[in-house]
This record gives C-alpha cells, structure tokens and sequence, in this order.
C-alpha cells in the first residue's frame, strides 16, 4: 500500500510504525474473508481492509477520527485472525491498536457512552473493585437482564451466585510435591478470580504435583489488557508497570510467568513494546515478556501422569483468539488429548466467540449472534462438555449456550487425580 507521510509525520516513531505496517497491505482482502464482524454484516468497513483505509486516512490527514472511523474501530473484535490468514505479514493488531487508541484520544463520542465506557474501565481491573460490581449486579439481574441493549447485555453476563473463596491468594507460595524441577510466578489477574477462582487453584494443584513451584506475586493485579481493549492506552501502560513493579525483584529467580487467562497473556507477552519508552522499566517488561507463558506451555514441558479416568470421553475444544492468533499456542489440544480426552473441535473453529475482553459489553449487537454461533458448533460436535483456556470466553460460550464449560486447566488437573469442576458432571 502506498502512503503519503510527510518528513515531519514520519519523525514520530508512532507514525513511522504505522507508515512501516501499511506499506506491507496489498489489499488482498484474504483478512476480509475470515473476519467475523465482516461476515456478520458484509460490510467492506467491517473487515480489516477497509479500517486499514480507515487508518490510513486518518493518520496521514492528522485530524481527529470522526463518527464513521469511531464506529467501524469500535466494531473490530482485535480477534488477529485476520493476521493468522495475512500473507504478506500485515501487525494489524499493532495498527489497530494506535487506531482504538486515537478514536479513544479525539472521537466525540455521546455522554452516555463515555460513562459507560469509563465505568467499565474503573470497575473491571480491580478484585476488590469487580467483586462489588458482581454483587450489585447480582441483585439487579432479574430487572437488568430484561433491558435491551448494552445493559442488558451485561446483566446477562453476571454469575446467579458468586463463585467461593478463592485458595490462591498474593503473597502466597505453593511448594512442590517431590523433587522440583522449576519454579514458576501466577499472575492471577482481577477478572478470573472473581468469577472463576477455581481455575488458578487448579492450575496451582496441577503444576505443584508435577513438580514445579509456583509463587503468587504481592500487589499483582490487572495486567492491561482490558484498558487497552478499549484504547486506553495510558491506563493500559500505567496499569502494566504496576504488575512490572510487583514481579521484577523475582525475575532472576523464575523459569517462567504464568497467566492462566488467554487474552491477558497475550498482552503481557507484548509488555516489551508497551512500555518500551518507560526507561525505569523497559529492561523488566522486556524481560517479564520474553518469561510469559500460557499455563498449557508450561504443562507442555511436564510428563503429565493422568490417571485414566479421562480415557475415551468426548469434549469440544474451543480454541480462544488469543491463544490460536495472538500466541500461536497449540499446547491444550495435544495435551487433552494426552490425557485421555477426546478433543473435537467445531466448524469454523478459527472464528471469534465474540467475547473479546469488553467487545460482550459494547457490542452486543455484533457480540450476541457470534456467541450464539460458537455455542451451537459447540454443541454441533455431539460433546457433553466445552473446553477452553480463557475467562472471557467461558462466559460467553455459558451465556449463549447449554453446554458447560470448563477451563483447560480444570480438566487438565482434574485428569491427572484433581478433584471434580465444580457444578460439572464427571464420574
């Protein structure tokens, strides 16, 4: 694609970056043809060429993004299939994330919008902060969940009760059983917990029975990646280098950085070039995302002991964006498959669920029918069980379908002599 950056544009590093992915488009349209938002509406702007268009008018130009640029980038689900099908290897997810950031930076958007958006952002990356946002929202689901739109929406993604206490607290350190062979950090986050704190017990049973052990960061909280859905960059980084701060004194010592939910690893990967321009911390992101990895790269490395009782029974993988575009990470089919399981995946496995971090919230519109496709190809496989390796993608395939669904993780430990999932029937 030809650009028509000025000398004193390309000064700037932000421009020559994005002046760098454009030059690689060849407008192709491979990317338009595996995008869910696109194959939704069937509209140009809806898929990643036209918003590339978008970008790139409204990058050279210098103005602020106006109402059709705020719409169509609001719409993108960051899912990154676009970029697994690419071949001339556009960083559309780069690009779009300087996109969602200048729409966030100068688009007018309406009163309601903005209070929306900014409630999710103060409400969702803390514990303390989403624990109190799930009660109350607990007790006005049965008025909420009947509302249309967006708040109905998200009523509809509130829990009917709140999950027990967690066992895996900060500070804590889960010593391995028998002779260790490494020793690892849980970045346990301030979705997951809250909603699911199963999962990282789980995953701290899991890995301290094969040997590893695992220590739980004080102060350790959001790592980002909910603010930068949303183009908030500054909060996105800000946010970044608290967790930076709470794990480099233990850098030295870790063979990894574990982090249990998908979409949240796959920022913390990139923390190299989130806060490359941070001087005091750029060294430590650097080297926190060069040691992050999905808890099922670690169990990759480990000789899994299952128990038998997994032998022959059918569950149907759904394979979140996150880890399939954003990881390339293939680790938990093989390794449910190595335990016993029989792994199906469904149609269109390569498709977004329409979770997306806040995209459920924001865009129910476009998020609802993407919910309700994945769940009946779920379902389509003949599996009594779904599984999956991301929080926001549980609640969605749970919110839209009739199947239950577990994280890998759960699975995983639950195979190898950990106890029953919760509500699930395994027997």
């Amino acid at each position: 694609m030809r650009t028509s950056f000025t000398l004193q544009q390309l000064a700037d590093p932000a421009i020559a970056e994005i002046d760098s992915i454009l030059r690689k488009c060849v407008h192709c349209g491979f990317c338009t043809a595996t995008c869910p938002t696109y194959r939704e509406t069937g509209d140009e702007l809806d898929g990643p060429r036209g918003r590339i268009y978008l970008m790139k008018e409204m990058f050279e130009a210098d103005l602020p993004a106006d109402d059709v640029a705020r719409d169509h980038l609001d719409r993108c689900l960051g899912c990154l299939n676009c970029m697994t099908t690419c071949p001339s290897g556009v960083d559309y997810g780069r690009l779009v994330e300087h996109g969602k950031a200048h729409v966030e930076r100068t688009a007018p958007r309406a009163v309601v919008d903005r209070i929306l958006r900014s409630l999710i952002a103060l409400a969702l990356p803390g514990r303390r902060r989403f624990r109190l946002a799930m009660a109350l929202g607990r007790l006005a689901a049965p008025v909420v969940r009947r509302l249309p739109g967006r708040l109905g929406a998200m009523g509809r993604l509130v829990p009917a009760r709140a999950p027990g206490p967690t066992a895996v607290a900060p500070g804590q350190v889960h010593p391995a059983l028998g002779p260790r062979k490494g020793r690892v950090a849980l970045v346990i986050g301030c979705i997951q917990p809250v909603l699911r704190p199963s999962v990282d017990a789980a995953a701290v049973r899991l890995l301290t029975r094969h040997g590893i052990e695992v220590l739980v960061p004080p102060d350790a909280g959001c790592c980002g990646a909910l603010p930068l859905h949303m183009g908030k960059v500054d909060t996105a980084r800000a946010t970044a280098a608290r967790l930076v701060d709470a794990l480099a004194p233990r850098l030295g010592e870790l063979d990894a950085v574990i982090v249990t939910v998908s979409g949240c690893g796959t920022t913390v990967k990139d923390y190299g070039h989130l806060l490359k321009d941070d001087p005091a911390r750029a060294a430590a992101a650097a080297r926190l995302a060069s040691l992050a990895r999905d808890v099922s790269e670690v169990l990759d490395g480990l000789d899994l002991r299952p128990d038998g009782r997994a032998t022959g029974r059918a569950i149907a993988y759904h394979d979140a964006c996150s880890l399939r575009h954003g990881q390339r990470v293939t680790a938990p089919k093989r390794l449910l498959a190595q335990v016993g399981f029989e792994v199906r995946e469904p149609r269109d496995a390569h498709l977004c669920c329409g979770s997306a971090g806040t995209y459920n919230m924001l865009q129910p519109a476009l998020s609802a029918p993407l919910g309700r496709d994945k769940a009946a190809a779920l379902a389509a496989t003949g599996a009594g069980l779904v599984a999956a390796g991301n929080i926001g993608c549980l609640t969605q395939i749970a919110a839209h379908g009739t199947l239950p669904a577990v994280h890998t993780v759960e699975l995983l430990d639950w195979a190898t002599g950990g106890p029953t999932p919760e509500g699930i029937a395994l027997h």
